[in-house]
């Protein structure tokens, strides 16, 4: 299988984590068969984001061959007629990645307090001492987890081979985050020696 051959090199932030990790239990480093041709399909929440997506994980690929999605489905093609059309191109694997959910949260952030110093000017002048308690208030944020999940099938063997859960709190940027769930993943497929640690 190509996971050993795919090169997935992006900084990481403790923002994203992985929440859940599944491996088929006849696949260990020995039996996995390299893929020499894969569709990478990333159903998330626009197409803007599929295509970012699909690209950076293509670009990251340099063995098996990575298509994206976008540029070989074709929206009026049966599941049958896919599998068929997948076969026939030669395509041996395919890794997704889909928005599963999205979490929603409320956290309080508790206020500070501090106390001031005692500032002194003229005794009995027209600068007197003065001092006090200072601080923020506490306040309340909505969090919200964006739940993507990422598997790997096999298309020669007809089932699924490796999926896995990762977990992103408030994402800002949509290029970054996915920076960071790919190389989530690429650690734990490393962990799990499907993947070497040498590879670039």
């Amino acid at each position: 299988m190509a996971l050993g051959f795919i090169a997935l090199m992006i900084a990481c932030s403790p923002a994203t984590k992985l929440e859940k990790s599944w491996l088929d239990p006849s696949v260990t480093p020995a039996t996995l068969k390299p893929f020499k041709k894969v569709l990478v399909v990333a159903k998330l929440k626009d197409e803007s984001s599929r295509r970012i997506a699909e690209d950076k994980i293509v670009k990251q690929i340099k063995a098996p061959i990575g298509i994206q999605s976008y540029s070989y489905l074709t929206a009026d093609a049966t599941e049958e007629q896919l599998s068929a059309k997948l076969k026939s191109d030669g395509f041996d694997g395919v890794i997704m990645m889909q928005l599963k959910e999205v979490e929603k949260s409320t956290s309080y952030t508790p206020g500070t307090t501090y106390a001031g110093g005692w500032y002194g000017g003229y005794r009995g002048g027209y600068f007197g001492g003065y001092g006090g308690v200072y601080g923020t208030p506490g306040y309340y944020s909505e969090d919200k987890t964006y739940l993507v999940e990422t598997s790997v099938f096999s298309l020669t063997d007809n089932k699924l081979i490796w999926a896995g859960t990762t977990s992103s709190l408030n994402p800002t940027k949509i290029d970054k985050t996915i920076d960071e769930v790919i190389l989530t993943i690429k650690t734990e497929l490393q962990s799990k020696g499907l993947m070497s640690k040498t590879t670039k």
